[in-house]
Formats: structure tokens, C-alpha cells, sequence
């Protein structure tokens, strides 16, 4: 037995380090991993491109974004419903034709059926000094050893039948694929991160307020505290609740808002009345700790033995 416990193999007990690392190996059932700090994204980082905001606006929701970066998103949505629009009316336009085409086919059908009864009623005058030898002739027929008209007629449907039976496995004789058919596209733009409409103007600016307004943008995006709160002047990040202010767009504290802002509900920096609507939490990235309230696992499902 070797000293490490994680690398005993000579032990009567299958381990759940040892099932852990069998299961990696071999390539089947389900894997989870724990992300850690460096694959959560900060707070000030956009949605989309993950890098730090330099034009920041934030949707109702709370989920922060590079201006640039939600305009051309928002922008390429619409080209691709307007695509998606455009086919679903030429699919549209072609089962109206087909459609109006098949109507057209029925109706001549139906002429055609008529027409023919119509000229089945009108037949050539009967000799009557004939037509009594034809019919006894004709019942006279059976017992020479040809079969009776009825007969006849049904052993060649019976042979046609058969004869035209399809064959399933000629190429020719095979049921062709219909095209997929599309469905109408929704015409709204729907956020990357939450699901719901977006629309431009409803997008809010945000206004960070930096530890050190001497800083220039490079200098401050190398550092690991960049901003403060506009009003407590309190460090954020990760870690600390916080939320935007729509009228004036800055960034303050969870904290501040409960025990300062909700009494009178005043934006403390231009003296608006603010309504509940007005108050927006921050959407964070999480901070690597299972107490943050985020579910920082991944998982990868492959396929599972099972006898």
C-alpha cells in the first residue's frame, strides 16, 4: 500500500477518488467541474465581449454591456430576422401557389369526370333487329370455354394491381424528403443573457466612479480595485452587492440604497424622486466562493454504460 491514500489501489474499498479518475479516463458519464475565480467574469466587464466596459449601459434587467458591443448585437438580430422573415415568406407564397395549383388540377379533374359521364349517356342508335342477337351471343359465350365479361375484367385489375405495385427499394420509386418548414420568426429582440425584449432605448448609461480620478484608463484597468461607490465611496466588486440609479446612472452599494436612499427615495446625486423601477441591481459574475449564491459548476454530459 502506498502512502498516499488518493493512490491506494491495494485497498478493499472502491474510492470515490479512485471512481472520479476512472471516470475521466474512460469517457463516459457525466463530468462537473468547479469553476474558479479566473472563469467568472468581473463586474464591470460586458456581457458579450468580457473585457472592461469603456461606454457601459445596462439593460432593466441588470446585466451590464459594452455599448458598442449590445448596438451591433441588436443590429445583426434584426438582419437575421429580417432574413429569416423573408424566407418564411417566400415558403409561404410557394404552398399559396401549390395550393391554388392543386385547387386547379381538382377542378379540371372534376371537368374531366363530368365530361366523360356526359358523353357515356349519349350512345349510337340501336339496331333493333340486332341488338337482341348480340346480347344472346354474348350470354351464350360462357360454357366454350372463355370466361364471362365480369370475370375477365376482374383478373386484369387484379393483374394490374399487382403489376403496379410500388417497390420500396427502387431509388426511383422512393418517397422523396420534403423541405423543412419554417416557422414564423419573432420579430423582437431578445437579450443575450436574460431572454427578454430588448430594445435600444430602454439600454440605461452607466457612470463608474473611480478609486483615482488621476488615473488615466490603461493605468486603471491594470489595477484590482478600479471603482468606489458614488456616495459611501465603499470598494467594489464581485463581492459586494451593488446597483445602478437610472436617472443619474452611477453605481452604488446594496448597502447605501437600503440605509440610505430608500428612506426618501431621492437620487443623491441630481435630487431626483426615484420610483422602485428606478433602483436596478447589478448583475454580478460571482467570486469563486459557494457562499456567494451562484452556481459556479460546469457540466458535461456523456454517455453513460450501463449493463
Amino acid at each position: 500500500m502506498t502512502r498516499h491514500g488518493k493512490n491506494c489501489t491495494a485497498g478493499a474499498v472502491y474510492t470515490y477518488h479512485e471512481k472520479k479518475k476512472d471516470t475521466a479516463a474512460s469517457g463516459y458519464g457525466t463530468q462537473s467541474v468547479r469553476l474558479g475565480k479566473d472563469a467568472i467574469k468581473d463586474f464591470d466587464c460586458c456581457c458579450l465581449s468580457l473585457q472592461p466596459c469603456r461606454n457601459p449601459v445596462v439593460t432593466p434587467d441588470g446585466y451590464m454591456y459594452e455599448k458598442e458591443a449590445i448596438l451591433e448585437y441588436i443590429l445583426h438580430q434584426k438582419t437575421e430576422i429580417a432574413k429569416k422573415m423573408k424566407a418564411y415568406e417566400k415558403q409561404k407564397q410557394a404552398q399559396k401557389n401549390e395550393n391554388l395549383l392543386e385547387s386547379q388540377s381538382e377542378e379540371r379533374e372534376r371537368a374531366e369526370k363530368f365530361k366523360t359521364k356526359e358523353n357515356s349517356i349519349v350512345s349510337k342508335p340501336i339496331n333493333p333487329f340486332t341488338g337482341g342477337q348480340s346480347k344472346d351471343l354474348g350470354v351464350q359465350s360462357g360454357p366454350s370455354g372463355s370466361t364471362n365479361g365480369p370475370s375477365n375484367s376482374a383478373a386484369s385489375d387484379g393483374s394490374s394491381t399487382k403489376s403496379t405495385l410500388p417497390s420500396f427499394w427502387i431509388p426511383s420509386l422512393t418517397p422523396e424528403a420534403k423541405p423543412t418548414m419554417l416557422k414564423k420568426p419573432v420579430k423582437t429582440v431578445l437579450c443575450p443573457m436574460s431572454g427578454r425584449p430588448l430594445k435600444m432605448n430602454e439600454l440605461i448609461p452607466v457612470k463608474f466612479t473611480p478609486m483615482d480620478p488621476s488615473l488615466d484608463r490603461v493605468a486603471l484597468l491594470t489595477r484590482q480595485d478600479r471603482y468606489v461607490c458614488a456616495v459611501t465611496k465603499d470598494m467594489l466588486g464581485n463581492s459586494v452587492p451593488c446597483a445602478v440609479l437610472r436617472p443619474s446612472g452611477v453605481v452604488v452599494t446594496m448597502e447605501c440604497v437600503e440605509l440610505l436612499i430608500r428612506k426618501d427615495m431621492v437620487d443623491p446625486i441630481n435630487g431626483e424622486k426615484l420610483k422602485e423601477k428606478d433602483i436596478i441591481p447589478l448583475q454580478r459574475g460571482g467570486t469563486g466562493f459557494a457562499g456567494s449564491g451562484i452556481d459556479l459548476t460546469a457540466k458535461e454530459s456523456r454517455p453513460v454504460m450501463q449493463v
